[in-house]
């Protein structure tokens, strides 16, 4: 089974979004709002959790283990970072939150040296 989970990493706000800072996505059914509504609580779910449900809220309907039996792009490919402008932090259990680029956790995550730093896709080659 594949996954898509790192440990104590921030993923960045991919250098080609349009916006400086974290935007609701506001389109309903879309894989940005999904991701977004799912990741209210901060810290309560795993990548692939959240892959997993977007992907049922989507209409999916294949198990955990049939869905990671191949492999899943991670989340700096997600709309949240190309698109949106949020920065996603995993934290040492694997667990994410969504983090303002303009909020000070966002910083201060920024600075940690504990803390690997891995850029968002760009949308554009």
């Amino acid at each position: 089974m594949h996954t898509t989970n790192y440990r104590d990493t921030l993923i960045t706000v991919s250098a080609d979004c349009p916006v400086s800072e974290g935007t609701i996505p506001e389109k309903p059914g879309t894989i940005a709002t999904v991701q977004h509504a799912l990741l209210a609580r901060p810290y309560a779910m795993t990548s692939d959790d959240l892959l997993h449900e977007t992907h049922r809220a989507r209409g999916g309907d294949k198990s955990r283990e049939d869905f990671f039996a191949r492999p899943q792009a991670c989340l700096r490919a997600s709309p949240l970072v190309k698109q949106f402008g949020w920065g996603i932090h995993h934290d040492s259990e694997g667990r994410i939150a969504l983090l303002d680029p303009q909020g000070d956790g966002y910083r201060r995550l920024l600075d940690d040296d504990a803390v690997k730093k891995t850029p968002g896709m760009r949308s554009k080659r």
